[in-house]
Order: C-alpha cells, then sequence, then structure tokens
C-alpha cells in the first residue's frame, strides 16, 4: 500500500516535483562547482546558484502551494509518511517566508565566491585574503537569524536550520557533559599503546595505488557503482541529486594513507544513508536525510564503530598489502593500532576519537561569539589559537591548521559545526542498540555488512524526514541525543582495552 493515501498529500507531492528539481539542479551544480568547474567559471557558477535558490523560493511560496499545504495541516488522520510531508515543507515554508529573497541571493552569490577565496586563502597561509568574506558572511547569517527570529539567542535559529528543533542551551549542555570526561579519557590514554605517533603516518603512497585501495574496499562494503560515484575534493563530501545518484569524495595528500582511507569510509555513511531511504520517498519532500546530526551519525558509525576496529583491519589488510606493499611488513594488530591512535592534532578532519568532540566544542562557542557579536572576525585567529591550547595543550603551526582549515564558513553555514558532535552520539547510541555481545565484532568479522546495513536501514535510514530527528532517535533507541553513551563507548574502546 502507498505510503501516500491522502488525496491533498498525493497533490502535495506531485506538485513538489517541480522544486525538488530545483534542489537536483543545484546539487549537482554545486558538485561541479567543487570537482571539474575552472575556476573562472565561479563568477557564472555563483550567480546561476544564487538564481536558482530565488527560484526555488518563489516556487516553494507560490499562493496555490502553500494554501495546499495549509489545507494539509488541517486533514485528519494523516499517517507518519504524510504528517512528515507537512511537517516538512510547514518548516520550510515558514523560513522562506522569513528570508527575503535578496537576502537569499547574497548568501549563495557571496558563498560560492567565498569557496575559490577560501580555496587559495588556505593554500596561501592568508587569512587576510578570505577576512572580507568572513566577515560579510557572519553578517549575512546574522540577518537571517533576525528575520528567522529565536526565543533565547540568534544562534538558535542558525543551529535549527541544521538540526530541527536545536537551540544553543541544548548544544552547551552537550559540551558540559562531554569535555570534562574526554579531557580526563585523554589524560588516562597517555603512555597507553593507542596515544602518540605511529610510524606510517609519515609513510609515503603513490595516489594511483591508494585509489585501488578505496575502490577495493568501497566494493568489499557493497557501495552500488550503479547508483554512486567517487571522485576528488579539497574537502571530503557527499552529495545526493536521489536516491539513485549520490557521490561521494576523498582527497590524497600522499602520505598517512588513513586520511584518504577513512574520508572514504565517513562519505560512504553518509551515501548510504541517502541509498537506502524507502524508494516511494524519492523526490518528495521527506525523501532526504532528516538533519545533519542524524547524518553524521551514519558516517562516524562506519568511520569509527565499524571500521576502526581489529576486525575490519583483518579484512581490509590484504587489500593494503596488495596495492600499498609497505604495510605487509604489519601485523593487523599494529595496522589496527595505526587506525585507532589517539593525539591531539589541530587538524578536525584528522582528529582521532577521543579529541574530535574538543575541535567541535571551539568551533561551537568561536560560532556563538561572532554571531552574537562578542568576537570580531579579525580576531578569530588568536581566539582559535588560544583555545586550542586550552584544550588540546597545542597551537596550529599556520593559518592552514587553524582558523582557515574548514571550509564551512565559506559556504556560509553557521551552526554546522555541532552537529558533528551530535553525529558521534548517535554512532555511539547505534552501536549500543546493535552490540549485544559484541555482536559488532562478529558482523565486521564475518564481513556481515549488508547485515549492518539492514539495521541502519530498519532504524534510521528507511523513513528519511518523516520524523523529526528527536522523534526518531526515542522511536528506534528510546531516548534522544545522549553523550553518556559516547562517553561509554570511549571508556570500552580506549579506557577498559576491548579489541573489539
Amino acid at each position: 500500500m502507498s505510503k501516500f493515501q491522502n488525496p491533498v498529500i498525493k497533490e502535495i507531492t506531485e506538485k513538489y516535483r517541480r522544486i525538488w528539481a530545483i534542489i537536483h539542479a543545484n546539487n549537482l551544480l554545486s558538485w561541479d562547482s567543487e570537482i571539474y568547474m575552472p575556476e573562472r567559471g565561479v563568477s557564472e557558477r555563483s550567480i546561476a546558484l544564487a538564481e536558482l535558490n530565488v527560484l526555488y523560493r518563489e516556487l516553494i511560496l507560490k499562493d496555490d502551494f502553500v494554501s495546499l499545504v495549509e489545507k494539509g495541516k488541517n486533514e485528519k488522520d494523516l499517517n507518519m509518511w504524510e504528517s512528515g510531508t507537512i511537517r516538512v515543507l510547514d518548516r520550510e515554508i515558514n523560513k522562506m517566508k522569513k528570508i527575503p529573497p535578496e537576502l537569499l541571493f547574497e548568501l549563495q552569490k557571496t558563498s560560492s565566491e567565498a569557496f575559490q577565496v577560501w580555496k587559495n586563502a588556505k593554500a596561501q597561509k592568508k587569512f587576510d585574503a578570505f577576512l572580507p568574506y568572513l566577515k560579510k558572511l557572519v553578517e549575512l547569517n546574522i540577518q537571517i537569524a533576525e528575520k528567522l527570529g529565536y526565543q533565547e539567542k540568534p544562534y538558535d535559529a542558525l543551529l535549527d536550520m541544521y538540526e530541527e528543533g536545536l537551540n544553543t542551551r541544548d548544544v552547551k549542555a552537550v559540551f558540559d557533559s562531554l569535555k570534562p570526561g574526554l579531557k580526563n579519557y585523554l589524560e588516562k590514554i597517555k603512555g597507553g599503546k593507542f596515544y602518540g605517533v605511529h610510524e606510517l603516518e609519515g609513510v609515503s603512497y603513490e595516489t594511483s595505488s591508494m585509489e585501488k585501495v578505496n575502490k577495493e574496499v568501497l566494493k568489499m562494503i557493497e557501495y552500488p557503482e550503479e547508483r554512486a560515484r567517487i571522485d576528488v575534493s579539497p574537502h571530503p563530501f557527499t552529495i545526493s541529486m536521489g536516491i539513485n545518484d549520490v557521490r561521494i569524495t576523498t582527497r590524497y595528500e600522499g602520505y598517512d594513507f588513513k586520511r584518504s582511507l577513512f574520508s572514504v569510509l565517513h562519505e560512504f555513511g553518509h551515501a548510504t544513508y541517502e541509498l537506502q531511504i524507502d524508494p516511494e520517498l524519492d523526490m518528495t519532500p521527506i525523501g532526504t536525510g532528516v538533519s545533519l546530526g542524524i547524518h553524521e551519525g551514519q558516517s562516524r558509525f562506519w568511520e569509527n564503530v565499524v571500521s576502526r576496529t581489529l576486525a575490519f583491519t583483518e579484512s581490509v589488510k590484504p587489500v593494503l598489502d596488495k596495492y600499498l606493499g609497505f604495510t605487509s611488513k604489519y601485523s593487523p594488530e599494529d595496522v589496527y593500532r595505526y587506525f585507532a591512535m589517539v593525539k591531539p592534532s589541530p587538524i578536525r578532519t584528522e582528529a582521532d576519537e577521543v579529541t574530535y568532540n574538543l575541535h567541535i566544542s571551539l568551533r561551537f562557542e568561536i560560532e556563538q561569539m561572532l554571531i552574537e557579536k562578542e568576537l570580531k572576525p579579525e580576531d578569530v585567529p588568536e581566539v582559535w589559537d588560544n583555545m586550542m591550547q586550552d584544550l588540546l595543550g597545542i597551537k596550529p603551526a599556520d593559518i592552514s591548521e587553524g582558523a582557515l582549515q574548514d571550509v564551512h564558513w565559506a559556504h556560509g553555514t553557521f551552526g554546522y559545526f555541532p552537529t558533528y558532535t551530535l553525529g558521534n552520539i548517535v554512532a555511539s547510541m547505534m552501536m549500543k542498540k546493535l552490540s549485544g555481545k559484541n555482536k559488532i565484532y562478529e558482523l565486521v568479522r564475518n564481513r556481515a555488512f549488508k547485515e549492518i546495513k539492514e539495521f541502519l536501514k530498519e532504524n534510521v535510514h528507511q523513513y528519511g524526514s518523516s520524523l523529526s530527528p528527536k522523534d526518531l532517535l526515542i522511536k528506534s533507541f528510546g531516548k534522544s541525543y545522549s553523550p553518556e553513551d559516547l562517553l561509554d563507548y570511549i571508556q570500552y574502546k580506549y579506557i577498559n582495552g576491548i579489541e573489539y
């Protein structure tokens, strides 16, 4: 039986198809911007994307469509999928009504230009080159927060854009719980077998060889080539054009091969979420992941819970030995140690499981201060370095390792970073539900990746956006975001030393 039985909801999903087509085109152009587009193409691409965003706003705010959604809000006995469709559209319509088209245009145009400027500024280690764009993007986000409205803090409005229902108070409570525990665990891990630098981090590899490793590993964990692809970008990402066209990227730096491999595994988690949404939801308002936090939970689950294990290392090591060669002199246990090593690092994307969320705490506090006008953009590098010293006891070597390392602000996305920590929490919650009697170890050791994917599909993926993030967690795991589960996972793995 179709999930959409109500005639009003069916009409809404049919009319939505044209709006979905704009999203599809926007995503494809955005993907091309980071993969193949010539650098000077940004001037035209930024305008094209901005105009598409304005067109999207016009379509979703058309009187007949808004009236139809309002009618749907008054319908009785809607099922989960139908009520989810109304919830998602109502949120989006309210957001688009509040944000003027000229502000939407300016944000898209500025962020498209800013990406190219950020890329060059990072390569040249010149913060001043990016500073005018950072100032403008902060101001545009402040304007958006004011237009959207908030109960307590302007930053709340931005958080809610990426994680429905999330506010500053929620995030602060999460970090108030996590930070002391993580810093305590870090001290306990020092001097142990998982702490420090592993010699494999400095070993060089040929890009062509690493490409073969990544493709072989993707084949092993059943990445469907007929519905997905992998490319190269400065900052790895995943983008979905629909449930039959999902694309991921990685990067190749020529050394420390786990950086490239685990970027692939991370993005595979994102892609699998989009690929496993119920096909009947394709091209509908609920045919995509519900939030960035839930999405990040899927990527961190594959990157850390599945892949940073002795069981996974034993499966992947023959592939490494075949294409890289230099790994053959190391035992599976030693390669596993290399995968799971803990040490303070200035780079978020290379951070280990214990220190990663301290990186997010830093960005959360800086973003808050920028949006609350308690910090000037020109002072970000100094504040960043001082906070890094306080949290991790290290300072970045240069600005490319500091305030310019992430692409998010160039994309104009403020309020995004906290969802990474929510994702780590979700990943630990999923592991807790799956891991009775070390079941995750047994599944990975037996390469039962299909069974793992079925577990994720049943509990998260199939629903798309039909349930709010918190409602989805309560339905599948019996509780909302639980930082205690993440601390338990870290203790289980690094303090108790259980090599699952």
